[in-house]
């Protein structure tokens, strides 16, 4: 490997032609000595927006101590982010996903714009964590990741069933608000009883607890190697958090003075799989199913939910954490955080030990450093809560390419039922929150897929709702679009092809019968080829629309969910500037 040093920035210091850059760079307070040092971009996604950003202007600011430790000039920039907290169940939701995309590109346009040489990535919830990453691997600069950390949880109000006693009988958070909301319409709580559980829910600033998408994909930063092992599950308001972000900062220097390993020598097929056994071994958010092929696809990899299939089929649920299960991230942090599951998995025969780690030599290696399994929150593989891992992909003549269901804490993995038609969330959320749907019934809800809604809105208040009525597993849930990572019960997202591109889901009818066999994998209706064919044949043409704005960009750039619902062709490649002519004494 070859020292990084200034590999980058010195076509912005160095040189005659370069004198104007230096007075802008005189003007942020730099000197001659900084200009002779590495620059080093953090990119976080701080915002008053949603408690997981608060924390990070001091990741960010620590980050900033151990750079400037390791040698470097640390230059901060942010990204925007949108809190899936805030625009669910309305039309902001279309956003959400959207987002990912921007937060990607922002990385790639602060890093690459102003030629840096290293990056600390900083981010705290859903679409930034994945964003932040897939920028990280496209600019494939010397890289660390740091996660934000989750909130601890709140305290469930005694007079609620269950919430009379003591430790996880009385913990609450924001998924037990959302789920009350269905409590109360179906009248076994008060409204003062929900706006109770509403008030002491979240205390603390952090992503959700629990293992939902922030910290599914916190788990999988660290097991590709692109974050610090033991890093995702310390909690948001730990202390600890200012001690990662300082040794990040010096790791990120170390790093760049050994000339790697870079994000891309970190992403490959192996560890692209370990990242999938660790969200299936702990129940984790389905929408890794779409992330995880989309930093991929940054790294030039295919990596399709094909493969994300192939790995989920062979992994033991060894993770006891909610929603399927009973614990949240700070339980994890005190049974050994991610390293204790990635133990698990590797003594079991389940995880690729020669993947590379951030530090260099083998992930194998440097788990010899911590602990296994507790047998309580994380258990062995001998030992498994279940044979089959958190999450399954489905697939048959309903979808074709596939979609994606959490068996984490279903008592039943088979479902038959009637189709109900909906054409978009709010029309099904009506239903619900009248209560005008039965047992039996199979909700479907199309046209909400990344071409379709555009955006791909996940449906957690509708799933909450229907779960906080009894409902979980009485009835089925179907859409192209998402679902939270917190949405639990029996709750099918991703179908593919979307209805927008012809997709089956698209011809299904009020009254049509629908199988489930998570066991099998199995999603079908019961409609042969030819009557399929029939339906297609005489489906009528999708109305054209105005969009404008980023929503119109999105649509016409967007491919398919199994792809990872990315935007770009991948592999972005950024090679070294020419020295400039007339530019006496230019470095090479």
């Amino acid at each position: 490997m070859t020292n990084l040093h200034k590999h980058r920035s010195r076509r912005v210091t160095d040189g005659v032609t370069r004198a104007p850059h230096r007075a802008f760079l005189r003007a942020t307070g730099l000197d001659d000595e900084s200009m002779q040092k590495p620059f080093v971009a953090i990119v976080d996604t701080f915002g008053e927006n949603t408690p997981c950003s608060m924390s990070l202007n001091q990741v960010s600011d620590n980050a900033r101590l151990g750079i400037a430790a390791g040698g470097g000039v640390p230059i901060r920039g942010s990204a925007i982010s949108v809190s899936d907290g805030t625009s669910m169940n309305h039309s902001g939701m279309r956003m959400s996903l959207v987002s990912r995309e921007v937060v990607a590109d922002s990385v790639e346009l602060f890093v690459r714009a102003h030629s840096y040489d290293a990056l600390i990535g900083v981010a705290g919830c859903d679409k930034t964590l994945p964003g932040i990453l897939m920028g990280m691997v496209r600019v494939n600069v010397p890289g660390v990741f740091l996660f934000g950390g989750a909130m601890l949880p709140g305290v469930a109000p005694g007079q609620l069933p269950g919430g009379a006693g003591h430790g996880l009988r009385r913990q609450a958070t924001i998924l037990s608000t959302i789920e009350a909301v269905g409590t109360a319409q179906r009248g076994d709580i008060s409204r003062a009883q929900l706006d109770a559980i509403e008030k002491q829910c979240t205390p603390t600033a952090g992503s959700c607890p629990g293992q939902f998408t922030a910290n599914t994909m916190a788990m999988v930063a660290e097991t590709l190697g692109l974050a610090p092992l033991g890093s995702a599950m310390v909690p948001a308001v730990y202390s600890e958090r200012i001690a990662i972000a300082r040794r990040a900062g010096e790791t990120v220097m170390r790093i760049l003075k050994q000339g790697g390993p870079l994000p891309r020598d970190l992403v490959t097929l192996e560890s692209l799989e370990n990242a999938c056994a660790a969200v299936a071994a702990t129940g984790g958010s389905t929408n890794a199913a779409l992330h995880i092929p989309a930093i991929a696809n940054e790294a030039g990899i295919r990596f399709t939910l094909d493969d994300v299939q192939r790995v989920f089929a062979k992994i033991p649920l060894i993770g006891d954490l909610q929603p399927g299960g009973r614990y949240l991230a700070q339980d994890l942090h005190h049974a050994g955080g991610v390293p204790a599951v990635l133990n698990a998995l590797l003594e079991g025969g389940f995880l690729h030990g020669d993947a590379p780690a951030l530090g260099g030599g083998t992930l194998a290696e440097a788990l010899n450093a911590y602990d296994g399994p507790d047998g309580t929150v994380v258990r062995p593989c001998s030992e498994p809560l279940g044979e089959n891992g958190g999450l399954v992909i489905l697939r048959g003549n309903l979808a074709p390419d596939g979609a994606c269901l959490k068996i984490a804490g279903l008592k039943s993995l088979t479902f038959t039922g009637a189709v109900r038609i909906f054409e978009c969330e709010e029309d099904c959320m009506a239903v619900v929150a009248a209560r005008d749907y039965r047992e039996g019934d199979v909700l479907v809800i199309r046209n909400e897929g990344p071409k379709g809604g555009p955006g791909m809105r996940e449906m957690l208040s509708v799933t909450a709702a229907i779960y906080g009525q009894g409902m979980g597993e009485k009835v089925a849930l179907l859409t192209d679009g998402r679902f939270s990572g917190a949405t639990r019960g029996m709750c099918i997202g991703y179908v593919g092809p979307e209805a927008a591109a012809g997709g089956p889901i698209g011809l299904l009818r009020n009254g049509d019968r629908v199988h489930i066999d998570a066991r099998e994998g199995i999603l079908r209706v019961d409609l042969s080829d030819d009557e399929l064919a029939r339906r297609r044949a005489g489906a009528p043409a999708r109305p054209p629309r105005r969009l404008a704005g980023v929503l119109e960009k999105y649509e016409a750039l967007v491919r398919p969910a199994h792809l990872g619902a990315v935007t770009h062709s991948g592999n972005v490649e950024w090679p070294y500037d020419a020295p400039t002519p007339g530019d006496d004494g230019a470095a090479e």
